[in-house]
Parts: C-alpha cells; structure tokens; sequence
C-alpha cells in the first residue's frame, strides 16, 4: 500500500469518526437544549450528522457530497454543540 492510499484511507476513518462524534454527541444532548441555544432542533441535527455518517461512510470525503458531509458534521462540533453544552453549566448543588 503506498503512501497515497494511506492518506486517503486515513481521511476516509477521521472523517467518517468525526461524523459519528457529532452524532453521538447529538443524540446524548437534552432536546430543549437546541432550542433554548437558537439553534435547529434536537431531530433536525440527529438528521443532518446522520445523513452526513451515513454519506462518509458509502461514499467517502473525496466524493460529491462528503465534503458538504463534513462541513455539516464539523459545524454541529464547534457551533452548536459548544452552544447546547454551555447551557448545562452552572450551579448544580454539588
């Protein structure tokens, strides 16, 4: 295997991580959460990173629609997540 396809094949898992990340992280999140930061709804952003998974993980980074793929799933991680996250802080009696 040369140096090209060890790239590529490396791309191919980061991305398709990266996805499933901000799924995970989608569906472990309270859904009035999403609303309550301004952002589209808990269901709405389990689609769109699902979408995004599922097109990675057939079609790969490098195809047609997996870089949109990946913007989708990099905006949930380091816009809304960050936004939904922020909202759970504070005084928990502890």
């Amino acid at each position: 295997m040369g140096f090209q396809a060890l790239v590529l094949e490396a791309l191919y898992w980061g991305t398709v991580a990266l996805a499933l990340w901000a799924l995970v992280d989608a569906v472990t999140r309270p859904a009035p959460g999403f609303v309550a930061a301004g952002k589209l709804t808990k269901p709405a952003w389990l689609g769109i990173t699902a979408l995004a998974a599922v097109l990675l993980f057939a079609m790969g980074p490098m195809s047609f629609l997996g870089l949109p793929a990946v913007v989708a799933a990099a905006v949930y991680l380091v816009d809304v997540r960050p936004a939904v996250r922020g909202l759970h802080r504070g005084n928990t009696g502890w």
